[in-house]
């Protein structure tokens, strides 16, 4: 799951909780839209950190210097 679908479920979650009127026998839908947020949450953070760390790169390795050594005779 990426990014995209973290940040949709954050939203189908925050609608569940905040926008849905709905009466379900047996089912909570601002219990559950909570619990989708969290995950979106918890999605979202982890997908950083792995992102995050696929950014880092060592740094090129240095170029061996060379040193001329000019002798006339």
């Amino acid at each position: 799951m990426g990014l995209g679908g973290c940040i949709l479920l954050i939203a189908v979650g925050a609608i569940l909780t905040f926008a849905v009127d709905w009466h379900v026998q047996g089912m909570n839908i601002h219990v559950a839209g909570l619990i989708i947020m969290a995950v979106g949450i918890i999605g979202t953070g982890a997908y950083v950190s792995i992102f995050k760390r696929r950014r880092l790169q060592a740094p090129p390795p240095a170029a061996p210097i060379v040193e001329e050594d000019r002798r006339y005779y």
